[in-house]
């Protein structure tokens, strides 16, 4: 991280010099901070970051790669198993951007603690800053269970001083939910001994551990008189004069801002919020770069907490009209004497009255080091102010001391970009027992159930981890045919992938992440505009647990292009069973039947599609099935009717939250529960669930524009399911002389489900297909399955059991097939 020299005098020699104050520890503390004296009678001094962004002006590379370099280290020390399950926590005001940009190189969902109440929002918790001018702060999650978690919290200020704020932090979010690690980041630590001592005991005493990662590492040494010297300094300085004269015009940009996402992590920011900024920004940077042609020496100046977003536009102005023409930083609320010397970190100030009516009165603001003072070298050409909603007030355009007004007197030119304020959609908390009328139980989430991010899915299932349900798969589909008993009644066994095996899913993900991002956002595109009326929700229901992926993929793709926050459920539907009905009326009662999608990966030849229509008949649920691949012909929702590799079929568990398929037995099962399933923590040594999403999900901006044109093509065409897949069947079954057309199992998807879980008897491979199906082609071999490669089939391939070869095919009710003999 290169930190760019604003001046050959260190900006800490001034204080030191007159109070008496000395500086030890890592030789590169001074190129990351200087030293100013604080207005502030708690404490004197003030360690000004040269890479923070806040009162000195700074390259955006440097002050967002300062963060991503800390980010990838909490990454290094956490693994990639911890990482994934990481949130980060960053301080007001000072943090906003640092604490951001730690989460973007740990690749972690954020929040901040804000000094802002928000109406509508219930605080989840709070602690004090004790030396700070402003000391309370809030935590106001639009979702509760933000911070509810058992992965590591990683919490991220701009310097240790003492600690304290630290161990309030914790002690507070300790107290409500407990969590085993804590990562504490800073870009200098500068804690006494004893204040390193305190917090190692206090991490014994709540028995969690916690680690502490720094920039550098250093001490300030302090005279005992040095507030009553810094308070006579501060009285014997000369007060700046506020700039006089006109006042540049304010032209006001409008910036292309993403609808629904949010300005910046007051309220969380997600991942795919992370995705849909990084696309945005050269869009949102474009109108700048017209209005300041000419420009040499640019300031996008952020707002008090609204720093992340500004230094993020700030980087892409950057590199639409040169790095060097371009610096950022912040204003604030901490009052700092200014000292026009090159040997003194705050040389100018601007102050200002508060223009965001804040809860604690009107108040002053400060601009630092954003006049030119006496070296006309520091001056700037253009400023570019970039506010949220609830700071565009007349406070901040009308009167002498307006910044706006300020602004125009030290710069030639001045241009104001408005944020849009999201108003938090508040949920209630996913990790908290629901309580309905009906008494209906509560949603499974992960990590406790299932290894996706709670946020992603929640699983209307009955944990049935602790019950022995598998056998081998003979001896399973023995007991199933000698009894006619139902398959759901029990689990396959739930076996380790290979590595051989592992790789060729590796191989079908890179070669073809595209094409399914490409889907989903086909399907998603043609749910917004057929299904989302203005003012409605739309809620996700996956079919557990084939169609989960999918589901959490269309919620990540609504967030993305979108900014909507959709509920995505996981669901149960059994064959000759029907859909879950507790389940149905867990949804019925939280939401609008009627927006419900149902979600599957894909369609065979259309057996759950036919079950979902006849178990949902005469329910104000909509039937319709929503799927990534639909080679049958039996829905109008899909994103190709082509029958392609979806690697998420190629495995089992592994790719689906490391659940199982569900269970329904009524030894386990009671008739207010919902169906059980098991979750296999065993098999997080192969777990590919997040990555598998996290690689589509990368790639939606990339094929957003195509998603869009082929939505559109699909809403000029018919659609109308012909259920041609069932007729091809039909035909396969009587070619082969198999007795049920249930025995046929068309399809990559339904294909690789024969393989996995049942005793196949032959494949089927459409002649000439190649790398889609390397993987059932090594299945087979394994087994010692025959491919038979045929011309006209209307699929990749079709897996056939056959119940004179093998034990106890099922039929379409869920019970074995009857074979005379």
């Amino acid at each position: 991280m290169a930190v760019q020299d604003v001046s050959g005098t260190w900006t800490g020699g001034w204080v030191t010099e007159r109070l008496g104050l000395r500086l030890t520890g890592s030789p590169e503390l001074p190129g990351l901070i200087g030293l100013a004296l604080r207005e502030n009678p708690k404490r004197a001094h003030l360690l000004v970051s040269r890479v923070l962004g806040k009162h000195v002006p700074q390259r955006p590379a440097v002050v967002h790669g300062a963060g991503l370099e800390l980010g990838r280290r909490v990454r290094e020390l956490l693994g990639p198993d911890a990482a994934a399950q990481a949130v980060v926590l960053g301080y007001a005001e000072t943090a906003t951007a640092l604490g951001h940009s730690v989460a973007d190189g740990l690749g972690a969902p954020y929040l901040h603690s804000t000094r802002r109440p928000v109406a509508g929002v219930a605080p989840v918790g709070g602690f004090e800053e004790e030396h700070s001018h402003a000391t309370s702060h809030l935590l106001l999650p639009a979702d509760p269970a933000f911070l509810a978690g058992d992965g590591p919290l990683v919490l991220v200020d701009d310097e240790f001083s003492t600690g304290t704020t630290v161990l309030n932090t914790i002690r507070a979010l300790h107290a409500g939910h407990p969590r085993p690690h804590y990562v504490v980041v800073a870009l200098v630590d500068l804690r006494t001994p004893a204040d390193r001592a305190r917090l190692t005991e206090a991490a014994t005493e709540l028995g969690a551990r916690l680690d502490l990662l720094a920039t550098a590492t250093g001490g300030v040494e302090l005279p005992a008189d040095v507030l009553e010297l810094a308070a006579g300094l501060i009285a014997a300085a000369p007060a700046q004069t506020p700039p006089a004269g006109p006042s540049a015009p304010v032209e006001r940009v409008e910036l292309p801002w993403p609808a629904g996402l949010p300005e910046g992590g007051r309220h969380g920011f997600s991942t795919a919020d992370a995705s849909r900024l990084d696309a945005a920004l050269p869009e949102l940077a474009a109108p700048l770069a017209k209005a300041l042609v000419g420009r040499q020496n640019v300031l996008v100046l952020g707002f008090e907490e609204l720093m992340y977003t500004p230094l993020r536009i700030a980087g892409a102005l950057g590199e639409l009209i040169g790095e060097d023409r371009v610096r950022f930083s912040t204003t604030t609320r901490s009052p700092v004497l200014a000292v026009d010397h090159p040997g003194y970190a705050i040389r100018t100030r601007l102050a200002f009255p508060a223009h965001d009516d804040p809860a604690d009165g009107p108040g002053e603001r400060y601009a630092y080091n954003v006049a030119p003072g006496n070296d006309a070298g520091r001056r700037f050409d253009a400023v570019v102010l970039v506010v949220d909603q609830p700071a565009d007030t007349p406070a901040l355009h009308q009167g002498e001391r307006a910044l706006l007004r300020q602004l125009g007197r030290v710069t030639d030119q001045v241009v104001l970009a408005v944020l849009p304020s999201v108003q938090p959609v508040c949920q209630v908390p996913s990790v908290l027992p629901s309580v309905s009328p009906m008494s209906l139980p509560a949603p499974l989430h992960g990590p406790a159930f299932s290894s996706y991010p709670a946020e992603d899915v929640s699983w209307l299932l009955t944990d049935l981890s602790e019950v022995a349900l598998e056998a081998p798969t003979e001896e399973r589909e023995e007991a199933v045919q000698s009894g006619g008993a139902h398959y759901a009644e029990s689990l396959p066994v739930e076996y380790q992938p290979s590595p051989e095996y592992q790789e060729l899913f590796q191989q079908a993900l890179t070669t073809s992440v595209d094409r399914i991002a490409l889907a989903v956002g086909t399907v998603a595109e043609t749910l917004h505009r057929e299904r989302l009326g203005a003012g409605s929700e739309l809620v996700f229901a996956s079919l557990a647990r084939a169609g989960t992926p999918v589901g959490i993929l269309l919620r990540r793709w609504f967030a993305f292009a979108y900014g909507l926050d959709a509920p995505h459920y996981a669901v149960s539907i059994i064959r000759g069973k029907g859909i879950d009905p507790v389940a149905l009326r867990y949804l019925a009662e939280r939401h609008d039947s009627r927006q419900v999608v149902f979600v599957d990966g894909w369609t065979g030849k259309g057996a759950i599609t036919r079950e979902l229509a006849a178990a949902l008949e005469g329910m104000p649920f909509d039937p319709e099935l929503a799927v990534l691949s639909d080679p049958g012909g039996c829905v109008r929702t899909f994103g190709t009717r082509d029958d392609f590799l979806i690697p998420s079929a190629c495995l089992n568990s592994t790719v689906s939250g490391l659940i199982s398929r569900t269970v329904l037995r009524d030894d386990l099962i009671g008739p207010d529960d919902f169906h059980g399933a098991k979750y296999y923590r065993e098999l997080a040594g192969a777990d590919v669930s997040r990555s598998f999403v996290e690689a589509v999900a990368g790639r939606f901006a990339a094929v957003r524009a195509e998603a869009v044109k082929a939505a559109d093509a699909l809403a000029d065409t018919d659609r109308t399911p012909d259920w041609a897949g069932w007729a091809a069947m039909e035909r396969i079954s009587t070619e082969y002389g198999i007795d049920s057309v249930n025995l046929v199992k068309p399809g990559v998807g339904e294909t690789t489900r024969v393989l996995l879980r049942r005793v196949p008897w032959r494949i089927l491979a459409k002649r000439g297909t190649g790398a889609d199906l390397d993987h059932v082609r090594l299945l087979a071999a394994q087994r010692g399955v025959f491919v038979e490669e045929v011309d006209d089939l209307p699929y990749s391939c079709v897996g056939l059991i056959h119940p004179r070869f093998s034990r106890g095919a099922t039929g379409a009710d869920g019970t074995a097939v009857k074979v005379e003999h």
